[in-house]
């Protein structure tokens, strides 16, 4: 079990994340404010994440996580690389 918890992650390093995964924000798509979409190709759905919330609040990460098909584990190796 990793000690490393999926909370207080800031939403720069987030998107950081999420850019090195391949996703980019879809600009042409009218979205609520204080929201961003991002998707890539294959992806069914865009991933929306909060931008008026920092840090990211830990039930979104797990979302994304279950969205791209990455354990907790993979993603800490991936993050820690950043």
């Amino acid at each position: 079990m990793s000690t490393k918890k999926l909370s207080n992650i800031s939403l720069k390093d987030f998107r950081k994340f999420l850019e090195s995964e391949g996703l980019n924000i879809i600009k042409d798509t009218k979205g609520r404010g204080g929201h961003e979409k991002w998707s890539k190709r294959g992806m069914d759905r865009p991933i929306t994440i909060q931008t008026h919330v920092d840090p990211v609040p830990e039930f979104i990460v797990k979302q994304v996580l279950r969205h791209l098909n990455m354990n907790r584990k993979t993603f800490f190796k991936k993050f820690d690389k950043l």
